[in-house]
């Protein structure tokens, strides 16, 4: 087993022990049985490194408050752009090494206290790095409840008082946090119940850290990164900017422009969406995250249980016309009344919206 030192090198088990890494007296019986996470997780600790620091304060908060905003704003989108903590956790490198060299560090008190910290604690390291992104990835996910205050103030023109609003988020994450609680022994200490996307971000922060050999002919972990990253960042300004329309390319569609058949068949807007595909990664990873972080079972249990309902039950009833079927869209985010119209919830609210 191995462990980082101070530059980034890995260290022997033997030079482990004289060094003050943390080894576990077997280092076999602390491996994951399952393989991806043995060959992606180090099993060691250094425990000299400093973790809750004010660079992890600082940067963390910062990024958990950026994220929530910007995903929460994107999130009304039709094709909702998600930003993951990966983009805070490649920024924030740069910007905490930047700190590092700059700020003093001169130990500072906390007035009225014996307590004290220091802005400058040392070289930015592993452990500060994980923190601000475990930070980042808190408030990367937009509150469900939001979807409530929204349809309220949207469609029943109603307001909200905010303290009503904010018990009802925390309330809802709470319970989220409560039931997780709850079922952590076989949800988080199971060593079986492993989260592939998470193997992602290790495997980045072990490429940002580890000071690698370059194998003859090869690249490194971090070369390849930003040779992919930098691929990807002019890749974007092609469906984003030049050609939007290859975020969506259904080819039923282009054939056959003025069949309504085709449209319900082939648009991906406004239909079942077969043979239509988009070229455009952030519209591929924006619901699901990315397929790359998951494994190929975990996509072909998706992609059955949906192309068995989509594909293939749902077209036999709305062809067949059951419960009336063909008086509505095959596919649409509105609601309808019994003739087909769009449902008018003044006849049953009133203008005010009120019963």
């Amino acid at each position: 087993m191995t462990g980082l030192t101070e530059d980034g090198v890995f260290k022997s088990a033997d030079e482990k022990l004289h060094s003050g890494i943390a080894v576990a007296d077997n280092d076999e019986l602390e491996d994951s049985p399952i393989e991806q996470v043995r060959l992606t997780v180090p099993t060691t600790d250094d425990p000299s490194m400093p973790a809750l620091t004010f660079r992890t304060w600082f940067l963390g908060m910062i990024s958990c408050g950026l994220l929530a905003f910007v995903n929460q704003f994107f999130g009304y989108r039709q094709n909702q752009l998600y930003v993951s903590s990966v983009s805070a956790q490649i920024l924030v490198l740069p910007i905490g090494k930047l700190m590092a060299a700059t700020l003093p560090s001169k130990p500072i008190r906390v007035p009225f206290t014996s307590w004290s910290f220091s802005l400058n604690p040392g070289p930015f390291n592993l452990k500060e790095h994980v923190l601000i992104t475990i930070f980042a990835n808190s408030g990367s996910n937009s509150v469900y409840a939001v979807n409530i205050i929204t349809i309220v103030k949207a469609f029943y023109h109603r307001s909200l008082h905010p303290g009503a609003a904010y018990l009802l988020a925390q309330t809802t994450q709470l319970l989220g946090y409560g039931w997780a609680g709850i079922f952590r022994k076989y949800l988080v200490d199971s060593p079986y119940m492993w989260w592939p996307a998470n193997l992602v971000q290790v495997s980045l922060f072990r490429a940002l850290h580890e000071n690698e050999k370059r194998p003859k002919g090869g690249r490194t972990r971090l070369q390849f990164f930003f040779l992919v990253f930098i691929s990807s960042f002019a890749y974007y300004i092609i469906p984003a900017y030049l050609f939007p329309s290859i975020t969506a390319i259904s080819v039923i569609c282009l054939i056959w422009k003025k069949s309504i058949t085709a449209q319900q068949i082939g648009s991906g807007l406004h239909g079942l969406g077969i043979f239509s595909f988009g070229i455009d990664w952030s519209t591929v990873a924006g619901f699901l995250g990315s397929p790359l972080a998951t494994p190929g079972f975990a996509i072909v249990n998706i992609l059955v249980g949906f192309a068995l309902f989509v594909y293939v039950l749902n077209p036999i009833f709305y062809w067949n016309d059951a419960y009336n079927a063909k008086k509505f869209p095959i596919f649409s985010p509105h609601t309808f009344d019994s003739t087909g119209q769009i449902y008018n919830i003044s006849r049953v609210l009133g203008f005010l919206c009120t019963v």
